[in-house]
């Protein structure tokens, strides 16, 4: 798999120990960033009721009720599993009250990926979890401007998985701005990933928020959903923003995916 010495893809592999006390932090950092965010801030109980914590380290958004939107690299191909647990209704993971968790019956790796590109992955729930769910974009739209990220991964690179969720604001980096800071990023896949963040650093998602949803509002107020969780060069360095699945492009693919499971 590409990229696995300086630009890490953001999953972590939890035991259920560790994952009792995951959490977030929010995604890559620099430019003028508005105020120390490094990890976030704590997001309020029920603020984004969509977000889902995978037992294998990753994060997730509920595309319908009872499938999960994440990373292809936080899963190992497509077919029937039960092995994977997911946990949703509450920011605190280690909180009782009002928390769902639901285990896996299917896992469907978008067809092609192989560790460039293509980074999404659904994955069917035995039931489905009564949850608001996170709309995705289905065209370039909304691939500009102020994006929010949020997970349970780590607050600083290098770094335990958090307890709490975490929320972040980072903005859109373009194309050709990320693909001049070099590195892995000279790499970067236009039309299939997305970069965002501070060019000074200091705010970035970092390893256990991999697959989890970078979204904004929409043109009715509504979130929707414009990025996936990938990979970067660390977590919240200058000059090294975060890279997403670009959503939009694979709106149809993901559709007729779910279709099918």
């Amino acid at each position: 798999m590409k990229r696995l010495l300086t630009a890490l893809k953001r999953c972590a592999v939890l035991g259920a120990a560790a994952l009792a006390i995951a959490s977030l932090q929010p995604v890559s950092a620099a430019q003028a960033a508005p105020a120390p965010v490094v990890g976030g801030t704590r997001a309020a109980q029920g603020e984004f009721p969509f977000m889902v914590r995978l037992s294998m380290g990753c994060g997730g958004a509920l595309y319908t009720q009872q499938i999960v939107l994440t990373a292809a690299h936080c899963v190992s191909g497509s077919g029937n599993n039960t092995s994977i647990t997911a946990t949703a209704g509450v920011v605190d993971l280690q909180s009782t009250s009002g928390r769902v968790q639901v285990r896996s019956t299917k896992v469907l790796q978008a067809p092609g990926y192989n560790g460039t590109g293509k980074d999404w992955a659904l994955i069917k729930l035995a039931q489905p979890i009564n949850l608001p769910t996170l709309k995705i974009a289905t065209t370039t739209q909304y691939n500009t401007g102020d994006f929010t990220v949020a997970g349970w991964g780590a607050a600083r690179e290098g770094g335990a998985q958090q307890r709490y969720l975490l929320k972040a604001t980072v903005p859109f980096v373009s194309d050709a701005t990320c693909k001049a800071y070099g590195g892995s990023y000279g790499g970067l896949v236009a039309g299939e990933e997305i970069c965002a963040g501070f060019a000074a650093g200091g705010v970035d998602t970092c390893q256990g928020d991999s697959g989890g949803p970078m979204f904004r509002k929409d043109n009715a107020g509504a979130w929707i959903q414009v990025g996936i969780v990938s990979w970067g060069e660390g977590c919240a360095r200058p000059n090294a923003p975060g890279v997403y699945t670009e959503v939009s492009t694979f709106a149809s693919a993901i559709a007729s995916a779910a279709s099918t499971l």
